[in-house]
């Protein structure tokens, strides 16, 4: 049977979704609020087990898609959340037995909860990536070679898009983002539906709660004046690899992305050292000094020094005291197809994919 979440794990999941976001996703604050208001008037949210899922169920799987920056102007709430899976249901013609997110990282973690606050559907505790990636292509489904159609595209006003047919997923999301573009940079989508076994075979399951379990892991670090970056990086099984300032951030919304890079000066044992990261919504590449030393499907992420709370690319700016960590990526990422999709080359850096854990492509 389903459980019901309370509400201090929406406050947990802000906080580790916010950490696998790496960068993107959107921050999780105006979702939050919006969840924890449905709380407050009496409602709950079901959380279902991917292994209760009948084989031939059918699940809504949601995102809210676009530039973060643009995502602090205009705010998803529940209705906007719901409204291309209502699209999708009369396309369809039958109802959804629960809904799920593209991606448990940022603000996309909450999207299947608002959903179920207009609907009262569960939301499954899975997600198609296992952190944030900016574009359709780069999640589980695709990777495995599942359809990428019927996908829908849904803005703030009385405008929805179907997408019944596409060649391919590069193609899908190229027809997509220039239609997010026209929306503003910012849509709600409800995804090619996934029936349980395709859940339950090819999703990154239970990730919701990894990431409820990491915002707890950074709660209970802070109550214990513990240092909360070193903390998440024993519990995710991560790496520190550098503490500095931010010194510079260029960034440009193009294309229904936020693109741009970070400099960081070292502080502390880093002293004298510069970092820098590139960004694509989340952050894909780290140097050390011009040499490279990380990138995706290593999940980059930038934690605030003291909170320990991570920081998004829309978020950053000059001064703040930031510490830089690697957490390790799921498994298909790492294969040959799964790098083809998510890899440096993907995002358009000229390197080979060398993890920071040592691991070999899976």
């Amino acid at each position: 049977m389903p459980r019901f979440l309370d509400a201090e794990e929406l406050d947990l999941l802000a906080s580790g979704a916010w950490i696998l976001g790496t960068g993107g996703g959107g921050s999780p604050y105006a979702s939050h609020l919006v969840a924890r208001q449905f709380y407050e008037d009496g409602g709950r949210i079901a959380l279902l087990d991917p292994d209760e899922l009948a084989d031939d169920d059918v699940v809504a799987v949601v995102s809210t898609m676009g530039a973060p920056l643009v995502f602090q102007e205009r705010m998803t709430d529940a209705d906007f959340a719901l409204k291309p899976v209502r699209v999708m249901e009369a396309f369809l013609g039958r109802p959804f037995r629960a809904v799920m997110t593209v991606e448990i990282g940022g603000c996309n973690a909450f999207q299947p909860l608002l959903v179920a606050a207009a609907s009262g559907l569960p939301v499954v505790d899975a997600d198609a990536m296992g952190r944030a990636y900016p574009e359709a292509q780069m999640q589980t489904f695709s990777i495995a070679g599942l359809d990428m159609v019927p996908h829908v595209v849904s803005d703030i006003r009385d405008n929805d898009v179907i997408i019944p047919t596409a060649s391919g997923w590069h193609e899908m999301e190229r027809v997509r983002r220039k239609v997010c573009t026209e929306y503003g940079s910012v849509a709600t989508t409800c995804q090619a539906p996934r029936t349980g076994a395709e859940v339950k075979r090819h999703a990154v399951l239970r990730s919701l709660s990894h990431a409820i379990a990491l915002g707890r892991e950074v709660r209970r670090a802070k109550t214990a004046h513990e240092d909360p970056v070193e903390a998440t990086v024993a519990a995710a099984g991560g790496k520190r690899l550098f503490t500095g300032k931010v010194m510079d951030v260029q960034r440009r919304t193009t294309e229904g992305f936020l693109r741009g890079s970070l400099s960081l000066a070292g502080l502390g044992d880093d002293a004298g050292v510069s970092f820098d990261i590139a960004f694509q919504n989340e952050f894909t590449i780290g140097r050390r000094d011009g040499t490279v030393i990380v990138t995706t499907p290593d999940l980059i992420c930038v934690l605030d020094t003291i909170s320990g709370e991570a920081i998004g690319t829309e978020s950053l700016r000059y001064g703040q005291r930031v510490t830089v960590i690697a957490l390790p990526s799921q498994p298909i990422h790492r294969s040959a197809e799964g790098l083809r999709h998510v890899g440096p080359r993907a995002f358009g850096h000229d390197v080979d994919f060398r993890s920071v854990f040592g691991e070999e492509p899976a």
